[in-house]
C-alpha cells in the first residue's frame, strides 16, 4: 500500500454518521493558528475571511499546483460574493489536483473550506465528511496543531447538528493534544467549545468553569476577539441561571472588548444582552441606551437584519412599560421591515404580538 493509499484509508476509516438537528449556541471556528473567530446564532452564517488570506509555502511547484491555487483562490472569491455553490465547485476541482500531486496542506485547506461552507448550506453529512477528511490529513502528517483546529472544526458542526456527545468526544480529545504541546491558543479554543456543550446541557456551573478558564488563556495571549466571544458566553449563562444583573455586567465587559477589537457582531450580540438583562432587572433607562446603541450601529452597518432586532426589542420594552402606542408603532416598523426582508415567520410573531396589543387596547 503507497503513501497516499494509507492517507485515504485513514480518512476514510474515521468516518462515522451524522444526526442532523439545529444549533443551539454560538460557537467559535478556527481551521488554522490564524485564528477566525465567529459568533454562530440561526441566522448567522461561518465566516473564512481570514482563513481565505492564509498562503500555501510548501516547496511543491508546477503548473497544477499553480492551477490548484487559482481555484482555491477563486472559490474564496464566489463565497465572498455569497455564491456559495460555485465556492464549492471550485474547491472541489482544487481538492482534486491537490489530491493527485499530493500536496497535503493544499489538500488540508481545501477540506476546510469545503467542511465549512458545507455546515453554511445546512449539509451536515458532507461537512463533517469533509473536516473529518482534513482531519485525517493533519493526523498523517502529525499535524498537531492542525489536528486541534481540526478537532474543534468538527465537534462545531457535530454540536451544529445536534449530535451533542460527539461534539464533546472531539472538543475533549483536542483540549488533550493543545495541553500536551502546550497550544494555549488551541487550549483555550478547546474550552471554550466544551463550555457550550455544557450551556446546551443545562451543566451551567461545569459552563462557567470552562469559560472562565478559557479567559484566563485568552487574555494572556492577549486575543480580545477570541475573549470577547467567551465573554459573550459566559454571559448567556449567568442570564440563564436568571442572575440577570451578573448578565448585564459580564455583557458589558465583552461589549467594551468587542468595540476595542472592532468586533462588530460581538458588539451586537452583547448590545442585546444588555438590553435583555436590564429590561428585567432595570433600570430601564439602561435598557433604553444599549437598545439605542445597537439601533444606531445596525444603521451604521447597514445592518437589516440587527435593525429588525432593535425595532422589535423596542417594541417588547415600551409593551413591558405599559406604553402601548409606541409598543404599537415600533411593532409596525418591524413588521414593515420583516416583509420587505421576506422573513415570513419573523413577521407572523410580530402580528400575532401587535394583535395583543391592540385587543387589550
Amino acid at each position: 500500500m503507497n503513501k497516499w493509499s494509507q492517507l485515504i484509508q485513514l480518512m476514510h476509516s474515521r468516518a462515522m454518521p451524522l444526526g442532523i438537528g439545529i444549533l443551539h449556541a454560538s460557537v467559535l471556528f478556527s481551521s488554522s493558528p490564524a485564528l477566525s473567530q465567529n459568533s454562530l446564532g440561526s441566522q448567522q452564517k461561518l465566516d473564512l475571511e481570514e482563513q481565505l488570506q492564509i498562503p500555501l509555502n510548501n516547496g511543491i511547484e508546477g503548473e497544477p499546483r499553480n492551477e490548484a491555487d487559482l481555484l482555491l483562490r477563486l472559490g474564496g472569491q464566489a463565497r465572498k460574493s455569497g455564491n456559495l455553490e460555485k465556492a464549492i465547485a471550485y474547491w472541489v476541482q482544487a481538492r482534486d489536483l491537490y489530491q493527485q500531486i499530493g500536496d497535503f496542506e493544499g489538500l488540508g485547506l481545501t477540506y476546510d473550506y469545503l467542511g465549512l461552507t458545507y455546515a453554511n448550506l445546512g449539509r451536515y453529512p458532507e461537512a463533517e465528511e469533509a473536516l473529518r477528511r482534513r482531519l485525517g490529513v493533519a493526523r498523517y502528517t502529525k499535524d498537531f496543531g492542525g489536528q486541534i483546529f481540526g478537532l474543534n472544526n468538527l465537534g462545531t458542526i457535530l454540536l451544529q447538528a445536534g449530535n451533542i456527545e460527539a461534539a464533546s468526544v472531539s472538543f475533549t480529545e483536542a483540549l488533550d493534544i493543545a495541553r500536551t504541546i502546550k497550544n494555549r491558543e488551541g487550549e483555550g479554543l478547546s474550552l471554550n467549545n466544551l463550555g457550550l456543550v455544557a450551556t446546551i446541557e443545562g451543566n451551567y456551573f461545569q459552563a462557567i468553569k470552562h469559560y472562565e478558564s478559557a479567559l484566563v488563556l485568552r487574555r494572556r495571549l492577549g486575543d480580545s476577539l477570541a475573549e470577547a466571544n467567551t465573554q459573550n458566553n459566559l454571559a448567556d449563562v449567568y442570564f440563564a441561571l436568571k442572575q440577570y444583573r451578573d448578565a448585564g455586567i459580564e455583557y458589558g465587559v465583552a461589549f467594551q472588548l468587542a468595540k476595542d477589537s472592532r468586533d462588530i457582531p460581538n458588539q451586537f450580540r452583547a448590545l442585546r444582552g444588555m438590553v435583555q438583562s436590564y429590561g428585567i432587572t432595570g433600570p430601564e433607562s439602561l435598557a433604553f441606551k444599549y437598545l439605542n446603541q445597537h439601533f444606531t450601529l445596525a444603521q451604521e452597518q447597514k445592518n437589516q437584519r440587527e435593525e429588525l432586532i432593535s425595532l422589535r426589542l423596542y417594541a417588547q420594552l415600551y409593551k413591558g412599560k405599559g406604553d402601548l402606542a409606541n409598543a404599537r408603532i415600533f411593532y409596525e416598523r418591524a413588521i414593515a421591515l420583516a416583509n420587505s426582508l421576506g422573513d415570513s415567520g419573523e413577521e407572523a410573531f410580530l402580528r400575532n404580538d401587535l394583535a395583543q396589543i391592540l385587543f387589550v387596547r
